[in-house]
Parts: C-alpha cells; sequence; structure tokens
C-alpha cells in the first residue's frame, strides 16, 4: 500500500512541476511546488533528489507517453500512412498540450544535464517513424527516402529552437512548430 502511495505522491508531484514549468518556465522554484501541491519540500525531497531529478523525470513521462500514443496511431487503420508520419513526427502528448515547450530552449544554458536528456530521448524516438516509412515505402505511398537523412533534418530543426528562442519571439507554440515541421517534411512545400 505503501508503494501505491509514494507512486501517486511521484504522480501528483511531476504533474504540478509541469503546470509551474508552463506557468514559470524553469524559473519555477521547488517552493513554487511545494507551494501549490500544499505540502512541504521535505515531502518533495522524499521522493526526488532535486529539480533536476524532477525535470528529467518529467521528460521521461513526457517521451513514455508519447510511444503510448504512438502505438495508437500506428493501429489506426483510418489513416494513411502519410498522415500516420505526420501525426507521430509532429506530436506532443496530450497531457502536455497545454504547457508551452517553445520554452525549452533555456534547458540547454541553465540546465545542460536535463537538456542533454531531452536531447537524448529526442534521438531515440524513431521506432514508428522507421517502421511508417519502410511500409509507405513498400506500398509506394512514400518515396524511398533515408532514415537518417529524415531524421537528422528533423533533429537540426528542432535543435535550432533550442539554440534561439525563434519560437518564443514569433509566438509559435512548440506544438504548432512541431506539426509544421512534420508536414513539411512529409508533404514538401509544393502545392499539389
Amino acid at each position: 500500500m505503501k508503494e501505491d502511495t509514494s507512486q501517486e505522491l511521484r504522480v501528483r508531484i511531476l504533474d504540478e512541476a509541469a503546470r509551474q514549468f508552463d506557468k514559470k518556465g524553469i524559473k519555477f522554484t521547488m517552493d513554487d511546488l511545494a507551494h501549490a501541491l500544499g505540502m512541504s519540500k521535505k515531502t518533495i525531497y522524499t521522493v526526488f533528489e532535486d529539480k533536476r531529478s524532477i525535470m528529467t523525470q518529467t521528460i521521461d513521462r513526457f517521451f513514455d507517453d508519447a510511444l503510448i500514443e504512438e502505438e495508437i496511431i500506428l493501429n489506426d487503420e483510418s489513416l494513411t500512412i502519410p498522415d500516420q508520419l505526420k501525426a507521430i513526427i509532429g506530436r506532443v502528448p496530450e497531457r502536455y498540450t497545454q504547457n508551452d515547450l517553445a520554452q525549452l530552449y533555456v534547458l540547454k544554458e541553465k540546465y545542460p544535464s536535463v537538456y542533454r536528456h531531452w536531447k537524448y530521448c529526442r534521438e531515440n524516438y524513431w521506432e514508428g517513424v522507421a517502421l511508417l516509412l519502410a511500409r509507405g515505402i513498400k506500398e509506394g505511398s512514400i518515396r524511398p527516402v533515408s532514415l537518417p537523412i529524415l531524421k537528422t533534418m528533423f533533429q537540426a530543426t528542432v535543435e535550432q529552437f533550442f539554440q534561439k528562442d525563434v519560437l518564443v519571439k514569433n509566438h509559435i507554440s512548440y506544438r504548432e512548430a512541431l506539426a509544421e515541421v512534420a508536414d513539411i517534411l512529409v508533404n514538401g512545400v509544393i502545392v499539389k
């Protein structure tokens, strides 16, 4: 029973950390988090070592959710393979659709270890895309393309979102940016 309570507490903290990030970006403090949760920082520290570990586990949770949603997309027979590709490449998990992930560019400078973890997870989230590319090429709905080139193009683009505050300056959410990048990668820029 105690383990369930600890897991519930962990989830509550991670959910609130995501909300605090949305409100204050990475400037949210452990005091902010404790106050919002109505608990002491000491209680939070019984579950998480520090703010970095909270942020890292929030990233893990983000990609776990992305993989669950990817499985749903892969099994959705009402979608064409190009539509599935766009949905997977340009998706932000539902739990995080309210979060302003455009602020993530600040991670690189302020929390480099957390940023490296985000980058590692992002770079390893390609199994579904590889599967869809192979299916699409085989059935003729996708022209033969190199997965390493597609992956590099996507990652280089997203990396620029982290190098600069281009999304923030242009009032573009991370979700909107990902969806547009996915659309351009899958459909190109030519009007058909």
